[in-house]
C-alpha cells in the first residue's frame, strides 16, 4: 500500500497540483490586498463612497437598525444582501485582475520554435521513383 501511495504521490501531475495550490494560496494575499486596499477605494471614490455591506432586510426582530452589525447583535433575522453584492463585486474585480495578469504572462512567453519538416527518407524517395517509373510505363 505504501508503494502504491508513493507511486501516486510522485506522479508529475500531483506534484504540479501541489505546487499550484501553494502558490495560489500565497497569491491570495496579494490579490486580496490589491482589491481591498487599492481597487475598492478607487471604486468607492468613483461611486461616491457606496458601501453595500450595510444593505440588509430585517425579516424578523423589529428594527430599524442603523447597521448590519447592530441588527446581528440584536438577534434579528436578517437578509444581508449587501454583503453578497460586495462579495460578487470583489469576485469580478479579482477575476478581471487575474485575467489581465495571465494574459500578460502568456504574451511574455516565447513561442515554441517551429521546426522545418524533415526531408523524406531514402525509402520514401525510392518508392516515389518506382511509382513514377510505373506511371511512365503505363
Amino acid at each position: 500500500m505504501f508503494e502504491e501511495f508513493k507511486k501516486f504521490a510522485m506522479r508529475g501531475s500531483v506534484i504540479d497540483l501541489a505546487v499550484g495550490v501553494i502558490i495560489g494560496a500565497s497569491f491570495t494575499g496579494i490579490v486580496n490586498t490589491l482589491v481591498k486596499d487599492i481597487l475598492n477605494p478607487i471604486i468607492g471614490l468613483v461611486t461616491g463612497g457606496a458601501d453595500f455591506t450595510n444593505y440588509f432586510l430585517v425579516l424578523r426582530g423589529g428594527g430599524p437598525y442603523p447597521t448590519l452589525a447592530a441588527a446581528q447583535k440584536a438577534g434579528a433575522v436578517i437578509l444581508g444582501y449587501g454583503v453578497f453584492v460586495t462579495a460578487v463585486i470583489n469576485f469580478f474585480i479579482v477575476a478581471l485582475v487575474l485575467f489581465l495578469i495571465v494574459r500578460q504572462i502568456n504574451r511574455l512567453k516565447t513561442p515554441a520554435p517551429t521546426t522545418a519538416p524533415l526531408p523524406p527518407s531514402e525509402d520514401v524517395l525510392l518508392l516515389r521513383q518506382i511509382r513514377d517509373l510505373l506511371q511512365a510505363r503505363n
